[in-house]
């Protein structure tokens, strides 16, 4: 795994320790299995963005807190250049960039996600997570697949659903795709 990785466990970690809670409990309310729990705690397996942003809620920080251990500070606005978002090295698959990572009590979580091409064969690594998601498709295809419903989104096209039903996205045409994901 790699560091980024590891030093997220170890934040989560720690607030589940100050917190007095058992691994056990935290993985019921997660909803997942308690060993699968503790491979995210001790850095063994990447953790989805979806259960990252429960611990968060949960716990009452930031989600830019446990992704990069830094508090946000800014309150009237935030301004992130081009490229100067918070990188998020988790997965293969997905490339995240936090849009909004340096703004205090944000309402929503604000990503730029790059996809590249993978084999047509390849299995989708699907996820889900509490409240609503928004993806306004930038740069490329990709196919979006929502409960079994699967749906092409084109540049320019949008969507909106519930990401509480499992759902995954997969570049189209060989080429990358790039899309803003906002997380509600």
């Amino acid at each position: 795994m790699t560091e980024q990785i590891r030093q997220i466990a170890e934040r989560i970690k720690e607030l589940r320790d100050i917190s007095g809670i058992l691994t056990g409990d935290l993985a019921s309310k997660l909803g997942i299995p308690e060993e699968l729990y503790l491979k995210y705690e001790n850095g063994e397996a990447d953790i989805p963005v979806g259960v990252l942003f429960e611990i968060s809620e949960m716990f009452h920080v930031e989600l830019s807190v446990l992704l990069g251990g830094a508090g946000p500070k800014l309150h009237i606005y935030g301004i992130v250049r081009n490229g100067k978002g918070l990188k998020l090295e988790r997965r293969q698959q997905y490339k995240y960039e936090s849009l909004a990572w340096n703004f205090i009590h944000k309402k929503a979580e604000v990503f730029m996600v790059t996809i590249d091409p993978k084999p047509e064969d390849e299995l989708l690594d699907f996820n889900s997570h509490p409240g609503q998601e928004f993806n306004f498709v930038i740069k490329g295809s990709m196919m979006t697949i929502i409960d079994g419903h699967e749906i092409t989104l084109n540049e320019g096209d949008s969507i909106y659903f519930d990401s509480g039903y499992n759902h995954a996205m997969k570049a189209l045409n060989n080429e990358q795709v790039k899309f803003l994901a906002m997380v509600l």
